[in-house]
C-alpha cells in the first residue's frame, strides 16, 4: 500500500522482500533514499542498515527506520543502527512524506 501511495506521488519505488535483498539492491540500485522496515527476515533492518551505512558506495543514502516498535530507546537505537530519521506504524503518510521531503533536501 505504502508503495502505490508513494508511486502516485511521483516517487520510484523499488522494494526488497528481505535485509539482504535489501542491502544488495542499496547497492545495485543507488536509490535517493531508503525505507528500512526493522521487523524483516534474513537480516533485520537494524543489521541491513549498519552493512548499508558500513559501505562506502551506499553510507550517504538516507535510511528512515520505520518500526512497529515504539517502545522508549527504539528511536535511539534506529539512529545508532545508522538511520537518518525513524517513523512508527501505522504509517501516518502525511508525516513520512514530510520526512521523506526533508532527507531528499538534504542530499
Amino acid at each position: 500500500m505504502l508503495s502505490r501511495r508513494l508511486g502516485r506521488r511521483g516517487y520510484e519505488v523499488v522494494v526488497a522482500v528481505d535485509g539482504q535483498q535489501g542491502v544488495t539492491m542499496s547497492r545495485s540500485e543507488g536509490p535517493d533514499l531508503i525505507l528500512m522496515d526493522m521487523s524483516l527476515p534474513i537480516i533485520d533492518g537494524w543489521e541491513a542498515t549498519r552493512q548499508i551505512k558500513a559501505a562506502s558506495v551506499t553510507r550517504e543514502i538516507p535510511v528512515i527506520a520505520l518500526t512497529a516498535h515504539a517502545m522508549v530507546g527504539d528511536k535511539e537505537k534506529a539512529m545508532a543502527a545508522g538511520c537518518d530519521d525513524y517513523d512508527t506504524k501505522p504509517i501516518e503518510f502525511k508525516r513520512l512524506l514530510d520526512k521523506i521531503e526533508a532527507a531528499l533536501a538534504k542530499g
